[in-house]
């Protein structure tokens, strides 16, 4: 995803688009995530991890070089549609194989495994600078790219869960939602669905619009706005590796509200600022006040009935999606009437809406007890 991302403006160019048409064309690559999230759930439930993931792993890495060789409109079109699917068929079943594994482990992990996912993108940014200065084509870097993706899902196969088997008193009641209709999913699910609609929002405008925005708005060089998203990515990482902590002491309404309202201040910098370093800070901002809050929306979704993980994961992180990539369309569409810097207040109210809706997270007694017996080390 970072070397997609990184390549934007290129592509862009290449193809011979408008920011608006891009944005468009963006809705495509949410929409093929959603399918596939809702078909990798239930086969994740069904089939378990070490099927899904390798097979969704390599048909994604696969499918990452087609946006790099696409000519024209309706070819990066087809392309996008591809490779969002097996990336969101990817996504669910990773992060549903995570629910088991914070399960059985104890106590939360969810956002370290976010964290790799970040140092991901910090690896495209630096990547993608050297590419660019060695004159390697966006095609060459994005094949490489999916090749190794595709070796690393192979190689990493046999060490995943072989399925992901649930003990009848696995599930706790006291973190349970009220009861779904039938067919359906719990009230709550949906809640913490639009919560993520609304951070993955801001998080696709960042993937999509922050090397623009220093391109475009500041002037900066390509190699300099380059590291615009790997600012953000970087400090996203350090808040991952660190946020496990936080939900332990502090629980995790208390990283929602706390980070939602400081990725606000960070973008709300971010749409006024004058000079590129002033950009960078808020990018900072942006990416540590947001990096804690999807893990612990999917971590609730996951945990809400441990024996449908893959299904409750897949509709917070399906509607997640579809906010992921309708985000850049929306701020696409808003820079027909105002411009991209101030386009971006929109996301500083998302933030403050997510911030005020944190107590959806808040803990039920039974996990209280659980993550106090954490604490005294029993």
């Amino acid at each position: 995803m970072g070397i997609w991302v990184v390549h934007i403006p290129a592509i862009e160019e290449r193809v011979g688009i408008s920011h608006a048409t891009l944005g468009g064309l963006l809705v495509l690559l949410g929409l093929g995530a959603f399918a596939g999230m809702q078909l990798a759930g239930r086969l994740t439930d069904r089939l378990g991890a070490r099927a899904v993931v390798p097979a969704s792993g390599v048909l994604c890495s696969a499918t990452l070089v087609l946006p790099g060789i696409s000519q024209d409109p309706w070819t990066l079109a087809g392309s996008l549609l591809a490779f969002g699917f097996f990336n969101g068929c990817l996504d669910v079943s990773m992060n549903a194989h995570a629910v088991h594994v914070e399960k059985a482990y104890g106590r939360p992990v969810m956002s370290a495994f976010h964290a790799t996912f970040s140092v991901g993108g910090v690896l495209a940014a630096l990547v993608a600078a050297g590419a660019a200065s060695a004159g390697m084509s966006p095609a060459a870097a994005m094949g490489a790219a999916g090749a190794l993706g595709a070796v690393i899902a192979l190689a990493t196969a046999r060490a995943l869960l072989p399925a992901a088997p649930i003990p009848p008193d696995a599930a706790d009641p006291a973190e349970n939602a009220p009861a779904a209709k039938p067919g359906g999913a719990p009230g709550r699910i949906w809640i913490l669905a639009v919560l993520a609609a609304m951070v993955m929002l801001c998080e696709g405008a960042a993937n999509d619009w922050s090397v623009l925005h220093l391109k475009d708005v500041l002037g900066a060089p390509a190699t300099t706005a380059a590291f615009a998203y790997g600012t953000y990515a970087a400090t996203m990482t350090v808040g991952r590796l660190l946020a496990d902590r936080v939900v332990v002491r502090f629980g995790p309404p208390a990283v929602l509200r706390q980070g939602a309202a400081l990725a606000a201040v960070g973008i709300t910098i971010v749409a006024v600022a004058p000079w590129v370093w002033s950009a960078f800070a808020g990018w900072a901002l942006f990416g540590l006040g947001l990096s804690g809050c999807v893990p612990q929306l999917f971590s609730a979704a996951g945990h809400a009935d441990p024996a449908a993980a893959g299904a409750n994961v897949s509709r917070v992180a399906g509607l997640g999606y579809v906010g992921m990539l309708a985000g850049p369309a929306v701020i696409g569409w808003l820079t027909h009437v105002v411009t991209l810097g101030h386009a971006f207040l929109l996301l500083t109210l998302l933030c403050v809406i997510t911030a005020a809706a944190g107590g959806v997270l808040r803990t039920a007694p039974g996990r209280t007890r659980e993550r106090e017996t954490e604490r005294s080390g029993i």
